[in-house]
């Protein structure tokens, strides 16, 4: 376990050894506890968080199956990733991105390349559907050793149980000797302290046996050590801060589950021991003994008794006696001078259609999840209006749903780094500054941002039309174009040529040619010098001209 497995990726400028810092790093990636070898080189887990993140997941998988919180789930992931026939459900976006147009595609087709490694078109939903249970997913980038140029050669999915990160401070020779050292002169020049140095790496284990106590016995020794840029990791971004766990999105909602899934078993409970209305029997003994009444009692009973068992087992029939139910009749004695013998009925329970509980715990659950109650059962139906008349937990859903995309994105960053890294498309340092421009498309199905697009659309067009007598006056074309219209530099230059392409071929009119007051087409230069010889002779009266016509000697 000295060696690692896999490859690493290093910039070729490190961070000067000015700048330091007695703070670890933290990526909120929930491994804010650190590991550090012991006896034997044995990993010590003193407060059982790995175990913990073990029995999370496995919670959150079990979670997952109960009907109410899958179709809370379905409603987060069919928002969130949207299968199309024709389009892919992510593009990669580079419109803010200032390279050249040959890295831009050479960019896009490196991340169809990734896309096509992970099937996405076809797996997406899955896909994302693992990463939001699980509140984490790894992926193994699957490289030649021997030819790393080539690339990525495969992405390997790996069950979140068996793989865990480490962030393990590095032992070096002599560290005993500089502790005592710092203890002794405590009031060294800071400079001089020795930062700790941090080495990051995943562990997989294939038993996935870490709930026991002792790490020894789950196998912590048989681990296999694999470089940190050899996985692909994204977490959900939830992180306990006191126990440094990564949580999923799920875990608000085990309160809210539990409960509910309590009152409805009491709901069932109550119902089938207070449905059936039973009757009560009332038999009269005269004045026999206590004895001899309570034998007459039970030899009526078993006389009129009668229970009918179906055995699932054998699919026969059979009549038993022997058991008494809490659903059964009553048999009372009563004595002579009664009423005698008499047969009486026990209503069953009262409100047994009263779910109100159940509903309300339905809609804590739903809201736990961020999705919004009115999707629960189909309720309050589909509106297309206005998006004015959209509910605002619809509107918080979507950025929700928002949120989750953007994290979710980051695992195709960091596998789209490696692979522009390993074919000599980009630097390190170059993906640094990149990264930050670089985003992600979505397919929306939400007819919300639909009719939000529109309406905003439709305003600016709107505010366009009003502003147009004042442009040239007080404001510039390329000031309504920006500042009203919202055209960015590469939609302005793209409309530009495409309005150019469109008046050469006769598509639309050339704006030189209408009249900007009327709206109606200018007459040409020429039909404006034809239309004047024609009008002069009749004004300067061309009768006088008409008999030097015939100068041709025809007389």
């Amino acid at each position: 376990m000295s060696k690692l497995f896999g490859f690493s990726i290093e910039d070729t400028e490190p961070l000067s050894p000015g700048a330091v810092s007695p703070i670890p790093p933290n990526n909120e990636d929930g491994v804010d506890h650190y590991m550090s070898s012991g006896f034997f080189g044995s990993y010590v887990d003193i407060e059982g968080v790995y175990r913990t993140e073990f029995e999370l997941i496995k919670r959150y998988r079990e979670m997952a199956l109960h009907p109410e919180a899958d179709s809370a789930i379905e409603d987060i992931v069919n928002e969130a990733i949207v299968s199309d026939s024709n389009d892919s459900p992510v593009e990669i976006e580079l419109s803010n991105l200032n390279a050249s147009d040959g890295i831009k595609t050479k960019i896009r087709k490196e991340f169809k390349y990734i896309l096509d490694l992970l099937d996405f078109d076809k797996k997406a939903h899955e896909i994302y559907r693992n990463w939001y249970i699980d509140g984490r997913i790894y992926y193994h980038k699957i490289i030649d050793l021997k030819n790393p140029e080539a690339g990525l050669q495969e992405l390997r999915y790996i069950d979140a149980m068996k793989m865990r990160y480490v962030r393990q401070q590095k032992k070096k020779p002599g560290d005993k000797e500089k502790e005592l050292v710092r203890i002794n002169n405590r009031n060294q020049d800071p400079m001089n302290y020795d930062f700790p140095e941090l080495e990051e790496y995943f562990v997989y284990n294939p038993k996935a046996m870490y709930p026991t106590s002792n790490p020894s016995h789950s196998g912590a020794n048989a681990g296999v050590r694999i470089a940190k840029d050899a996985i692909s990791y994204c977490t959900s971004g939830l992180v306990d801060r006191n126990k440094g766990n990564t949580l999923s999105y799920l875990h608000k909602a085990i309160k809210s589950l539990n409960q509910l899934r309590m009152v409805e078993d009491s709901l069932v409970i109550y119902r089938l021991s207070r449905a059936p209305e039973r009757r009560i029997f009332y038999i009269d003994v005269g004045n026999l003994p206590k004895v001899k009444a309570e034998q007459y009692l039970r030899d009526v009973m078993m006389r009129y008794r009668n229970k009918l068992v179906y055995d699932a087992n054998t699919g026969e029939i059979r009549d038993d006696k022997k058991y008494m139910a809490m659903l059964e009749d009553f048999w009372l004695p009563r004595r002579e001078g009664g009423r005698g013998t008499e047969i009486s009925t026990l209503p069953g329970g009262q409100n047994l259609g009263e779910i109100t509980d159940i509903e309300y715990f339905k809609k804590k659950l739903y809201r736990s999840l961020n999705v919004p109650p009115s999707r629960m059962d189909g309720e309050g139906g589909f509106n297309l209006g206005r998006s004015s008349e959209i509910l605002r937990d619809e509107l918080k859903f979507t950025k929700f749903v928002g949120r989750l995309r953007k994290r979710f994105s980051n695992m195709f960053n960091d596998m789209l780094k490696t692979q522009l890294i390993l074919k000599n498309i980009v630097t390190p340092e170059d993906w640094e500054i990149m990264s930050e421009h670089i985003q992600y498309d979505f397919l929306y199905d939400n007819h919300f941002s639909e009719l939000k697009e529109a309406e905003l659309l439709n305003e600016r067009l709107s505010l366009a039309e009003t502003a147009q007598p004042y442009v040239g006056k007080y404001y510039s074309q390329d000031y309504v174009r920006r500042k009203i219209l919202r055209q960015t530099d590469e939609e302005i230059i793209e409309q530009d040529k495409i309005i150019e392409d469109e008046i050469k071929k006769g598509i639309i009119p050339d704006p030189a040619t209408i009249d900007p007051a009327t709206g109606q087409p200018l007459e040409s230069a020429a039909d404006m010098d034809l239309g004047q010889p024609q009008m002069e002779p009749e004004i300067d009266g061309s009768a006088t001209e008409a008999p030097e016509m015939p100068k041709g000697g025809e007389i």
